[in-house]
């Protein structure tokens, strides 16, 4: 630590909402330029000395100032750029996000890496002023779920590759989506385990995956419970050619943003999401699961007929959890993030516990007395 190769950082956490690791800055780096070779976009413009810029919330990563507005140049770190330093992004004014759009045609990245929903809030005052904002050569999607809202309202304004890169700030980069829309392991610097749940419940495709990392003396994890869960590619191909590690028809979404139908039966955020998706008119949404049977969707909307929008949700829930639902519709002008400074599309609000839902083969067994 004193001569600087490794420091404790607190984090968002994957599991809780703050936590210490240790950070090994190097063995970071090393495992995001691995990540970059799963990309076609990525390892061709990616040099590690490219200019990114970065749209995240600042508990997150970057610079943390809601009082006073930071120069440019406070915000500046080696190559990157952080675009936000408000941690409330229900504080941005027209003002701030003219700000963003302005420096990315100074900084012109040639890499945006973004929090979906905060690029997706950018992306929904672009379009609407009717401006123009620079291109960069990506864009690469972390720190949450993107869902097909996000990706809708960003496609408006942006024109170029996108791709979500998933990992933890304990394990580093664990799989990078190509340019096919499929998600491959970066064996390089992880192994994946992957835990079926049962047919019920989506399995064998859809489970969980606990992850062990490569060269990081500083910091080794073994089975690391990543919190996520994903589905299996069902060919175990892509036609992008890499066939190294597991290859993932999608992330579904992490285990805390599941939700139950009235039978029982698990319903990832994945699921979720791509029922909601077929509503037009939505800005943002989040269903919360206060009980059996029981559903709270919330809505930002734009739409002067909510009382139809709201009959649509209510038909599309009560299809997916079950014609028994109760199911509450309302409209709020905007969704706060939770205390982590990520965004939560779902969740329920009692505790559900994933190991139940694992096939009988994949479930840790405790030997008598332990």
């Amino acid at each position: 630590m004193a001569n600087g190769e490794i420091a404790f950082v607190e984090t968002s956490g994957t599991i809780d909402s703050s936590v210490t690791n240790i950070w090994n800055q190097k063995w970071w780096d090393a495992s995001e330029r691995a990540s970059w070779k799963l990309n076609s976009y990525a390892n061709k413009i990616a040099t590690g000395s490219h200019p990114e810029a970065i749209l995240a919330n600042p508990l997150n990563v970057g610079f943390i100032s809601d009082t006073v507005e930071l120069p440019m140049g406070k915000r500046r770190l080696a190559r990157f750029l952080y675009l936000n330093e408000k941690t409330d992004p229900l504080s941005w004014t027209s003002e701030y996000m003219d700000r963003m759009i302005s420096e990315l045609e100074i900084f012109k990245p040639v890499v945006l890496e973004a929090n979906p929903s905060l690029l997706a809030k950018l992306c929904r005052y672009i379009a609407t002023a009717k401006k123009t904002v620079f291109q960069p050569q990506l864009i690469v999607f972390t720190y949450e779920y993107p869902s097909a809202f996000h990706y809708r309202q960003i496609r408006r304004v942006f024109d170029v590759p996108i791709a979500s890169s998933y990992g933890t700030t304990e394990t580093g980069y664990v799989f990078m989506q190509c340019e096919a829309g499929k998600f491959h392991q970066n064996s390089q610097f992880c192994r994946v385990d992957f835990h079926p749940l049962k047919l019920e419940h989506g399995g064998p495709r859809l489970g969980r995956i606990l992850v062990t990392t490569f060269n990081n003396p500083w910091y080794y994890i073994v089975r690391f419970d990543v919190g996520d869960l994903v589905r299996i590619d069902e060919r175990g191909e892509c036609p992008c050619g890499r066939d190294s590690g597991l290859i993932l028809e999608a992330i579904e979404g992490r285990a805390a943003n599941v939700t139950l139908t009235c039978s029982g039966r698990l319903v990832s955020l994945r699921e979720l999401d791509k029922a909601l998706s077929v509503l037009e008119g939505i800005d943002e949404y989040r269903l919360e699961q206060p009980g059996e049977g029981v559903y709270r969707l919330y809505l930002v909307s734009q739409r002067r007929d909510k009382d139809r929008l709201s009959e649509q949700a209510s038909a599309i829930l009560k299809g997916l959890y079950g014609q028994d639902a109760e199911v509450s519709v309302s409209y709020q002008d905007a969704i706060p993030p939770e205390d982590s400074g990520k965004y939560s599309l779902a969740k329920t609000l009692f505790p559900v516990e994933i190991e139940h839902y694992l096939a009988e083969s994949h479930v840790n067994k405790r030997r008598p007395g332990k």
